[in-house]
């Protein structure tokens, strides 16, 4: 069974809500906690959402030193898939495997709310069960969710086909271009503000339309 390691750090709180859809993908959940250097031999890799080490200095500015990163930062270059959920997206900037950085939402507010996305990228490891232009609804809440690059990066980004999601009906947070998740050149790293695991079942879910992303990597990953 094809192992997906979820890391831990402290302050995490969406954790367990990603083991779990991965589980509902089919996947083996593995828990990775923020202090160890190995990643025991995981498939892929989930960095969730929350407020790891309280959000201090800048939101995943310490997590970024964790040890687990040093070593997901490292098979990251080498093809390892790996997805940041909010948290996790702020994680993959400072880790400078993603272009950017999150900053405070435009009007300053934590905003709580399913929200509709654009799927404009399906190349990548986590969004090819997805249909170009398709669009789905996961659940967004953040208070530093603004995501900012330079107008070169950005030109990049769009020239490349590397926006991976857009807001759609309303942007939330006033994210540069509309722009709610960005891949790598490679397509193995994603991250993204809204949370797909938060949206892979009816019964505590908006729609179920997160849990393509977990049935992505495992069709990836099988199919390498």
């Amino acid at each position: 069974m094809t192992r997906i390691g979820v890391v831990t750090f402290p302050g995490s709180l969406d954790d367990r809500d990603a083991q779990r859809a991965v589980r509902l993908a089919g996947g083996e959940p593995v828990a990775l906690w923020h202090g160890d250097w190995d990643l025991y031999g995981v498939d892929a890799v989930v960095l969730p959402g929350g407020f790891s080490y309280g959000d201090y200095l800048r939101c995943g500015a310490i997590a970024r030193f964790a040890p687990v990163m040093q070593t997901v930062i490292e098979a990251a270059t080498h093809g390892l898939p790996v997805l940041g959920i909010c948290n996790g997206f702020q994680i993959l900037c400072e880790s400078h495997l993603l272009p950017g950085t999150l900053t405070r939402n435009a009007h300053l507010l934590f905003r709580n709310r399913d929200q509709r996305l654009t799927v404009e990228n399906v190349e990548t490891a986590w969004t090819s069960a997805y249909r170009p232009g398709q669009q789905i609804v996961v659940p967004v809440k953040n208070g530093e969710g603004c995501y900012v690059a330079a107008p070169d990066v950005l030109d990049r980004l769009e020239g490349e086909g590397r926006v991976v999601f857009r807001y759609a009906d309303g942007n939330p947070n006033g994210s540069a271009r509309d722009i709610a998740g960005i891949t790598n050149e490679r397509g193995n790293v994603v991250g993204l503000m809204p949370h797909p695991e938060h949206a892979v079942e009816n019964l505590t879910g908006p729609t179920t339309d997160g849990l393509a992303f977990f049935t992505s990597v495992l069709g990836a990953l099988t199919s390498a």
